[in-house]
């Protein structure tokens, strides 16, 4: 039992860890893993805020039109939307303001 006891200790007090080539390693990996993946990231978050700030022309631009139809009268100040609460707020989900020209012309194309 004391020869078991010496191993394990004997194993215990050596000393483990990275060597220094393989630190380097592992950094190399990693950055390598970063430069791909961050243009990715920053590409589709570019791409997201298109696709919101569309929604969101789209919703205001509907809501426009359901006020028109309802009240007969035609909007030309959209903060009314806000005041009636037809939508909650004028602003793109990257902080654009919507504003009545962006309204005018949809960026989005419809298949039949």
């Amino acid at each position: 039992m004391t020869k078991l006891m010496a191993i394990i200790h004997k194993f215990l007090k050596k000393e483990h860890g990275f060597t220094l080539i393989e630190m380097m390693i592992v950094l190399v990996i990693i950055s390598i893993l970063l430069l791909v993946a961050v243009p990715n990231l920053a590409k589709n978050q570019a791409t997201a805020n298109a696709k919101g700030c569309e929604a969101t022309i789209d919703l205001i631009r509907s809501q426009k039109l359901a006020y028109e139809i309802e009240t007969g009268e035609n909007l030309t100040d959209l903060q009314k939307l806000v005041e009636e609460e037809y939508v909650d707020t004028l602003t793109c989900p990257n902080g654009e303001p919507v504003n009545d020209n962006m309204l005018k012309f949809s960026t989005r194309t419809t298949t039949p």
